[in-house]
Formats: C-alpha cells, sequence, structure tokens
C-alpha cells in the first residue's frame, strides 16, 4: 500500500505514564520525511523520554504512533517498523570488539553478504573520518571516536528514522564542533529524517529544520527555528530560547499597530495588537539591543520626555535609554553587557566593539532598540 502524505511519522495522543507521573502529554505530532526535527528543555523536561516512545523501545500508557501512514503494532510490527529506525545516545553502546565489527553489527544481523558489508562499513567509517581506526578496539577510543563510531553505525544500516538523544553532551567543545560538523554534512547528503533531542539550541538552531521546546512533557512551542526563536509564545519558552530581557508592564498609549507601555515608569515602544490598559509581557533578544556612549547631553532621564524625543531623531531606534553597566560576561565569540536602565537590559557586542567603546563594569552607556525588534507576549485569559 502506497503513503503518499509527506510525514514518514505520526502520533496522536500520545500519553507515557509511570509511577503515577504523567511523563509525556504530546497530542499531536508529525514528522516529515527527511526533514530534522530538534527536541529542546531543559533535563527532566520529557526528551529522552518521548524518543524512546517514538523509537518502541518504551511503551506509551495511551496513544498512537503511525509509520508511513500505517499504525505500529496493527498495521506493521513493532519489530519491521525498528528495522528501519536507528538510534545513538550521549553514551556510546559499542560492543567489545573493533570499530569495523560494531559499524558492520546491524549489516551482519541482516545477512547482508560480506563483501557488501565490507564496501558499506568503509563508506560510513570515511564519512565520519574513522576509517583508519577499523581495526582497532573499541575499547581504545577516546569520546568523540566512540561516538563517531556510533554514528558511523547507525547510518550503515540507511535508517529511514535516526533518533539522536543529546549525542555531543558528553564532548569537550572542539570534539562536539568537528563533530557536529560532520554530522551536518552526512545529513545533508543524505536527506536522513531525524528527531534529535538536545538541551543546547545552539546545536538546535545549527542542525534543524524545526525545533519544539519541551517542559513537563509535553511541546510548548513547535515550527522554523527562526519563529520559535524569534516569537516565543510565553515566558518559558522565551527564556529557553535565549531572550534575555522580559519586560513586563501595562499598555497606557496605543495607535495604529503600534503602543507604549510603562515599564517601572519608563515608555518603551512596540508593535501588536493590544488593549488600552492590558498587562502584555516584551521580549528583547539581546542581539537587538545597540550600546553607544553616553554622554550629558545624551543621557536620558528615566522618564524619556523631551530629552528622549531629541535622541530619537538621530537614530532609527524607537526607544533610547540612559544606562549603566552592571555586569560582563565572556560568551564565546560576544561579550554579555548587563545593564540597569532603570529595568534590567541585557546586550551582545564582540570583543572588538567592547575595546572600541572601552566598556567596562559601571560605565554610563545609552542602550536603544526598534519597536519592530520586541516580541509582545499576550497573557492569556484565566
Amino acid at each position: 500500500m502506497t503513503n503518499d502524505s509527506p510525514n514518514i511519522l505520526e502520533i496522536n495522543d500520545i500519553k507515557v505514564k509511570r509511577a503515577g507521573a504523567l511523563l509525556v502529554d504530546v497530542p499531536s505530532l508529525q514528522v516529515e520525511r527527511g526533514e530534522i526535527l530538534s527536541l529542546i528543555g531543559p533535563n527532566g523536561a520529557g526528551k529522552t523520554t518521548l524518543l524512546l516512545t517514538l523509537s518502541c523501545l518504551t511503551k506509551p500508557t495511551t496513544g498512537e504512533i503511525s509509520f508511513r501512514g500505517q499504525k505500529i503494532g496493527s498495521d506493521v510490527s513493532v519489530f519491521e517498523y525498528r528495522r528501519n529506525l536507528a538510534m545513538v545516545f550521549q553514551e556510546p553502546l559499542l560492543f567489545n570488539t573493533t570499530v569495523f565489527k560494531n559499524v558492520a553489527s546491524g549489516l551482519t544481523i541482516r545477512r547482508m553478504g560480506r563483501e557488501e558489508i565490507r564496501r558499506i562499513v568503509k563508506e560510513s567509517l570515511e564519512r565520519f573520518g574513522i576509517d583508519h581506526l577499523g581495526e582497532r578496539s573499541a575499547r581504545t577510543l577516546s569520546g568523540g571516536e566512540a561516538q563517531r563510531t556510533s554514528l558511523a553505525r547507525a547510518f550503515a544500516i540507511r535508517p529511514e528514522i535516526l533518533f539522536l538523544d543529546e549525542p555531543f553532551a558528553a564532548l569537550d567543545p572542539p570534539t562536539r564542533e568537528a563533530l557536529i560538523e560532520d554530522l551536518q554534512a552526512v545529513l545533508q547528503d543524505t536527506h536522513t529524517t531525524t528527531i534529535f533531542a538536545t538541551h543546547d539550541r545552539a546545536e538546535a538552531l545549527r542542525l534543524s529544520d524545526r525545533i519544539g521546546v519541551m517542559n513537563d512533557g509535553s511541546i510548548l512551542q513547535i515550527g522554523a527555528p527562526e519563529e520559535v526563536m524569534n516569537h516565543p509564545m510565553n515566558e518559558f519558552v522565551a527564556n529557553f530560547v535565549g531572550v534575555e530581557t522580559i519586560l513586563r508592564g501595562k499598555v497606557i498609549r496605543k495607535d495604529e499597530g503600534g503602543f507604549v507601555m510603562l515599564v517601572s515608569d519608563h515608555e518603551i515602544e512596540a508593535v501588536g495588537d493590544v488593549k488600552l490598559g492590558e498587562n502584555v509581557v516584551l521580549c528583547i533578544r539581546p542581539e537587538n539591543v545597540t550600546l553607544s556612549i553616553a554622554s550629558r547631553s545624551d543621557a536620558l532621564p528615566p522618564q524619556g520626555g523631551e530629552s528622549s524625543r531629541l535622541a530619537r531623531e538621530t537614530t532609527s531606534e524607537r526607544n533610547v535609554f540612559h544606562g549603566r553597566i552592571t555586569k560582563i560576561t565572556p560568551l564565546g565569540f560576544f561579550q554579555r553587557i548587563q545593564l540597569d536602565c532603570g529595568f534590567p537590559l541585557v546586550a551582545y557586542v564582540t570583543r572588538h566593539s567592547l575595546d572600541d567603546l572601552s566598556l567596562i563594569e559601571g560605565k554610563d552607556v545609552t542602550a536603544s532598540f526598534k519597536a519592530t525588534a520586541i516580541h509582545v507576549v499576550r497573557k492569556r485569559e484565566k
């Protein structure tokens, strides 16, 4: 029977309960052929349990899983379904034998011919840069080499679905970076459908077609990475996807398409459809905040006013505030700048900008951000 649906995997009303606790509660989820879906969330969010359920290693309490339009357990057996998938865990689970035999294990179980096994294993080892380790004992491998072996073994069987459960979490940064780069190339080459659990949003952004944010066993929001990162549906999602400034206040003025919110006696302009007097939440990503040197003439009083209007005439940003740097934290390629503008604000700058502006803790600066750079979360009525 043919299935014209683009979805290779569908779940309906999946719940997993253990000892009275609800570990997973996902009413609906569809995964398209060839897509990479990342499930991100804190420890205990239910990511691993959902992966184990989707791979039929854990039986759901209620609900159905369909593979290629066929219900697993009735239309297609669990055994047949699992022959079409592979799973890689955070800790490599390797047999006490050579790297070659580990990678060949799935093919041997499928009773492939010796020459075909040799050809496929060689190709898989080369893809992950470990062809020189073929005769090495798995027990002698480093963490990165062992995980490369696990991935090579997974891809050797040419799975229709690949499940990855925090596969880079135990690796040091250089090893992790190199392995992610190689995995990304293999996924682009093979178009393997992949469901990837991680707590690292940078990994998810780099690899994914879609991102689902999980907490307490539920998928709170799912969509394209840009949509989830820039338009979080609530404060939890915003916090987890890297929104560093979350402000609460009341709408005091509005016009067509825009409004002004009062936050700690400061007026902030934003864009959105809100009601006058409504309490809303503003989400501002740190990369959307611009810093410049403050002077006596452009330092803005807390309430804005005429000084604020004059400052806005010289910039496209609608929100310009005087602030003081309270803390500077190195963060990879960026420096994280925490500000007190009468309300807390966080900005990212490059090391070059830090030196060019002579930014130090305690220094006064001017911070600005566009009204259109603010994501507005309206509080749901109970």
